[in-house]
């Protein structure tokens, strides 16, 4: 570019030149001058040189042309080249976008078919997951669902016998306030019964709403007896409600628990929860195969409204109001008292006594799990009632002012009488939860209804008013757990003592004849008694002299002047349980308990007075059981 501008400058100096020395035209002459030959050599010299350059430049130009045109000839040729590449490159551009299109096509077709395979995968995942469900629910009850609860079916079933050195006439369960006196011909007899009838059914049910967890628990065994069951043929025993309550168990710890239960005052192994038995058994029952369990435990299985705390896994606080009872021995009371009657036919046991309760029976524990043993602090508030007659012995000076010539109800009135007690619990655990060792003490006035030997809660005073016995339950626990083998062992003892009085009015009619008229003449003389529990004024003499049967060869004979109130009642057993298969399949177990068990009696009188007479009957049982759990 700057050549040809140099260019076009030479040219316009040159053109300028030539018209300086060009002939000029006519001008009117003039005088003439004279020429200066140098300048014009000189100029000519000049335009030849510029010239000249400009051959030069022209050439150059030429060449410049020449190169100008190869490179825009090379420029046609490579824009053509680059043209037709584009064009080639817009047709397989187009060609390519064409089979994209196809592909993408294709690629949707294959992204559908393979979204049609993952929802088929997953309808089949699903098939398959519920298919799996359905078997685990048929395989593994806890998996058995119904309108989103989990129903979870258990139980087991169990061949067991048990023999007594002394005969009891009784089931698997031992009466142990019923040890036969020395006397007495069964206690020159033994038993054995085997039994199907601790066999249990249980159904547990829990579901989840948003902040609390529901669960319900019902379970059953056969150790009662109607009417017309027997032992002869075919053991046609009647079904027996062991448990069946609700739980509702809230996120902020408190649970509301009602139903018939095991009650607050049994022990448990971890805070405070009820118990299934399906796993989740927190009770600290006995293990023994004896389902009266062992002496000097302390338990109830009633009804019962229990409101729960717990807060986080340390410490927990409960309350119940719980179905009230009581269990009444008493001698030679005059009947002017009523505590309650023979249950009615339609609902209760006809054959056996219920009281009429003023009350619940009211419990409050407190249980800590601090991560060393298991502690529980407990107490109980139970109340009784009687109506007393003080006009039975109408021949006392109170009721004779009334002129009554016979017993009256005319001044008839209740009378009350509060009871209960506290009791402690301790547990622990040793070289890796394999050993546990455990202590419980339990005592007060009114509350030996609640220990498994079945002591008397009160005696009747000799006013007909209601008199608590005191009592105490206590028991040792020593248990070693493997993987297949449990031992256990336990020591309890229940106390009960004395509770008696004097009556100055007994009324014993007697009839003679007057010596005057010859006519027959009823007298009612007042004879001082002795009544209530434990008096060492009754007689015990009678307790070591058996008597003849009665008719029929079922009537042993009934020993006469043996009182026998029991004052303790001491039990050692222990035994084992070994497990041949626990697994998916179930638990398949064998296992024997052996146990000695004294019942001693407070010391009585014979016929001439008051006199070292204390009865003790003892026995020496044997179990052994074998059973099959529902997995």
């Amino acid at each position: 570019m700057k050549a040809v501008i140099r260019l076009s400058i030479i040219l316009l100096l040159a053109s300028v030149l030539q018209a300086q020395t060009a002939t000029p035209t006519a001008t009117p002459k003039k005088k003439a001058a004279k020429p200066v030959s140098a300048d014009v050599q000189a100029l000519k010299d000049a335009v030849a040189a510029q010239q000249e350059q400009i051959k030069e430049l022209s050439q150059q130009l030429q060449q410049t042309n020449q190169q100008l045109q190869q490179t825009n000839q090379q420029l046609q040729q490579q824009l053509q080249q680059a043209q037709a590449a584009a064009a080639d490159a817009a047709n397989k551009a187009a060609a390519a976008q064409t089979e994209a299109s196809q592909e993408q096509q294709s690629v949707g077709e294959m992204k559908g078919d393979v979204a049609d395979l993952k929802t088929n995968a997953t309808n089949t995942a699903l098939t398959v997951q519920e298919t799996q469900k359905t078997v685990t629910a048929l395989e593994s009850p806890a998996a058995i669902h119904y309108k989103g609860i989990t129903i979870t079916p258990g139980g087991f079933a169990a061949a067991e016998f048990v023999r007594r050195s002394r005969a009891l006439g009784a089931d698997l369960p031992t009466p142990f306030n019923s040890l036969t006196m020395p006397g007495a011909s069964q206690s020159s007899m033994s038993e054995f019964f085997g039994s199907g009838r601790q066999s249990r059914a249980t159904v547990f049910v829990e579901g989840r709403l948003k902040n609390v967890e529901l669960s319900s628990y019902v379970s059953g065994d056969f150790l009662s007896a109607g009417t017309t069951s027997s032992a002869t043929q075919t053991n046609s025993y009647t079904f027996r409600l062991r448990q069946a309550w609700g739980q509702a168990k809230f996120d902020n710890g408190w649970k509301i628990l009602g139903g018939q239960m095991w009650s607050l005052v049994t022990e448990n192994k971890a805070g405070i929860a009820p118990s299934d038995d399906l796993g989740k058994v927190n009770d600290a029952r006995p293990m023994t195969i004896d389902p009266q369990y062992s002496v000097g435990f302390t338990f109830a299985r009633q009804y019962g409204l229990r409101l729960t705390k717990d807060f986080g896994d340390k410490f927990s606080v409960a309350v119940a109001m719980e179905n009230a009872q009581g269990t009444l021995t008493s001698h030679n009371n005059d009947a002017n008292f009523l505590l309650g009657s023979a249950g009615a036919n339609s609902s209760y046991n006809s054959t056996s006594n219920y009281t009429f309760n003023p009350s619940p029976d009211l419990i409050a524990k407190v249980a800590f799990d601090p991560g060393f043993g298991h502690y529980e602090i407990y107490g109980l508030f139970d109340r009784f009632r009687d109506r007393i007659f003080p006009c039975y012995e109408y021949t006392s000076p109170s009721c004779a002012v009334s002129g009554l010539t016979a017993p009256s109800a005319v001044t008839a009135y209740n009378a009350s009488k509060n009871g209960g007690g506290f009791g402690a619990n301790a547990r622990f655990t040793f070289a890796d939860k394999h050993v546990v060792f455990g202590l419980h003490g339990f005592g007060g006035s009114g509350v030996g209804r609640y220990g498994a030997a079945q002591l008397s809660d009160l005696s009747i005073n000799p006013t007909g008013t209601v008199h608590l016995i005191k009592g105490f339950q206590g028991l040792g626990t020593l248990e070693w757990h493997g993987k297949k083998l449990d031992l256990y062992s336990y020591a309890g003892v229940e106390y009960a003592g004395r509770s008696y009085g004097y009556d100055n009015y007994l009324v014993v009619p007697t009839t003679t004849t007057s010596l005057t008229t010859g006519l027959p003449v009823t007298t009612y003389p007042i004879t001082p008694n002795w009544v209530g529990y434990g008096s060492p004024n009754f007689r015990n003499d009678g307790c070591y002299i058996e008597t003849v049967a009665g008719s029929g060869g079922f009537a042993p004979g009934s020993l006469s002047h043996c009182a026998g109130d029991t004052r303790a009642v001491i039990e050692g057993t222990a035994g084992f349980w070994y497990r041949f298969y626990n697994g998916p399949k179930g638990r398949f177990q064998f296992g024997t308990q052996y146990s000695y068990v004294t019942r001693q009696t407070w010391s009585g009188a014979n016929s001439t007075g008051p006199g070292p007479f204390s009865p003790e009957g003892l026995d020496s049982m044997f179990f052994t059981s074998f059973r099959y759990y529902l997995p």
